[in-house]
């Protein structure tokens, strides 16, 4: 009884079937690629966020807290952090240069909040990016090598079908080869699409979360420094 082997049945398939397989191959490659590169990441990300989060509540000032925000480059809260320091700097000078000889009112101070905000929602769109690039990679994985390999398996058995009307028998040992072969893209379709739709449900999930937080830090932020502005009143 001849054993099943997937490597001799891929050699044994036509050529449109083998294309098949090879297309299939390399959706796998590129979501694994992506997969283990997004776990590093994700993991990288919340490692940093977690210390620089303890490091910006212990810090006495916001000047402390940027230079904690410089080693932070793979924490999305120091990066929301420093552009909207940046912002403030930009602010300050702005009012020191147009407002000399003027008193500063709160209302004036506070009309720059509008600027800040949009810095921060800036801040946390390209960390969301960032975070989230080739996920829909995933996405596109899982929703289409199903269907690719389906296409491999039915060329295959049209091919099989084929051969039986050229040898004008339709006995199993003629029909059972090229049949198995062609089922096998389908298999590889599932095996591709499978771990494809299984991390993209799951780092959405974690990005999600992600863009709870960084929406909390901001709005922790600006209570920060309207609070620090109204106290200056």
């Amino acid at each position: 009884m001849q054993q099943l082997s997937v490597l001799g049945m891929f050699f044994h398939a036509g050529p449109i079937v083998k294309f098949v397989m090879l297309l299939l191959l390399c959706f796998s490659l590129g979501s694994w690629y992506i997969i283990f590169k997004k776990h590093l990441l994700f993991k990288a990300a919340r490692h940093a966020s977690e210390n620089f989060l303890d490091m910006f509540w212990q810090s006495k000032n916001l000047s402390e807290a940027h230079k904690a925000a410089q080693d932070g480059t793979s924490c999305p809260e120091s990066v929301i952090f420093t552009m909207g320091y940046t912002e403030l700097k930009r602010l300050g000078k702005s009012r020191t240069t147009s407002g000399e000889g003027m008193e500063e009112t709160l209302e004036m101070r506070l009309a720059g909040m509008n600027n800040l905000t949009r810095t921060l929602d800036k801040g946390g769109s390209i960390e969301m990016y960032r975070l989230g690039k080739h996920l829909s990679f995933l996405a596109t994985t899982g929703s289409a090598t199903p269907f690719i390999g389906l296409f491999g398996t039915v060329w295959g058995i049209m091919t099989s079908f084929h051969e039986i009307g050229i040898r004008g028998s339709a006995s199993l040992s003629v029909v059972a080869p090229g049949i198995s072969e062609a089922l096998i893209a389908t298999a590889a379709g599932l095996a591709v699409a499978i771990p494809a739709v299984i991390f993209y449900n799951y780092y959405t999930n974690l990005l999600e979360d992600m863009e709870s937080n960084m929406q909390s830090f901001s709005s922790d932020f600006l209570n920060l420094v309207e609070r620090d502005l109204i106290a200056k009143t």
